[in-house]
């Protein structure tokens, strides 16, 4: 059953973000049309149930869908534009935003399980950094991209962080750099997306690579994800060193005994997550 996060400090933010929990897999839906605008509310809102997803066993895997014809516009501009009026000229306000939005994407990047982005409709400036943020992407095919700050005079900077990490190099200045919109395909092959689907399968296909993932051994899943973006960080010698280790600790584990056990007997593994 789906659950409507509620913020009792904050009449407006109440159903910004609806979580349902089925299987294994959550699901958090941004539930603010048109724009599902990334404001401090649902930031806040989407932080919070990730530190929660964390160290709920329950939890295998994270779905981070939309509601309406836009994923999300990114932050909330007239949000911002408000706080021009603020003393330091909206300065504080603008850096607790930034740094909020950056805190979400490094605890996509650091939580224990695999998040997934169900892409319907478009995905612009912050909107866009949360889909390449996410480990796996599945959109639609009239799902739409792009980074836009500079043409609005406000390059996009901390997407960039995101986006540079998930596409090739000169693809994602050529996103950065124009501001242009881009298709489902054309996010594709710039490797923002892994799949493409029609609208009506959408769910029923992130539900199946849900389903699959939630099947794998918690712990494995653990390590296999953080060494993933670990060892992308260090030169190649240094990865493989690092990766050495990983495995051999991976031997290890009681669910790496059990499922290599289960194979050489053709079994279906027991996980523990141990």
């Amino acid at each position: 059953m789906a659950e409507i996060v509620s913020f009792p400090d904050a009449d407006r933010a109440v159903g910004l973000l609806v979580r349902s929990l089925r299987h294994g897999v959550l699901r958090l839906v941004l539930n603010d049309p048109p724009a599902n605008a990334l404001s401090i509310a649902l930031l806040e809102a989407l932080v919070a149930e990730l530190e929660k997803a964390a160290s709920d066993a329950d939890v295998r895997v994270v779905v981070i869908a939309s509601t309406g014809n836009v994923f999300s516009a990114g932050h909330d501009l007239k949000e911002m534009t408000a706080h021009r009026a603020d003393e330091d000229q909206g300065a504080a306000f603008f850096e607790r935003s930034f740094r909020l939005c950056a805190d979400l994407m490094l605890k996509i990047a650091h939580l224990p399980k695999p998040v997934i982005a169900e892409v319907d409709g478009l995905a612009t400036a912050a909107g866009c950094q949360l889909v390449a943020s996410c480990d796996l992407a599945i959109c639609t095919d009239s799902s739409t991209f792009c980074t836009p700050g500079v043409n609005i005079g406000l390059f996009c900077s901390t997407p960039m962080v995101a986006v540079s990490r998930a596409a090739h190099r000169k693809q994602a200045m050529e996103m950065l750099l124009t501001g242009e919109t881009i298709d489902a395909s054309t996010a594709k092959d710039f490797g923002l997306v892994n799949r493409i689907v029609p609208k009506q399968y959408l769910a029923q296909v992130v539900a199946k690579y849900a389903a699959v993932i939630a099947g794998k051994s918690p712990l494995i899943l653990k390590i296999g994800k953080e060494a993933f973006y670990q060892q992308l960080e260090l030169p190649v010698e240094a990865a493989y060193d690092y990766a050495v280790r990983v495995m051999v600790e991976n031997m290890l584990v009681q669910d790496a005994q059990e499922g290599i056990g289960a194979f050489l007997s053709k079994r279906k593994p027991e996980w523990k997550g141990e």
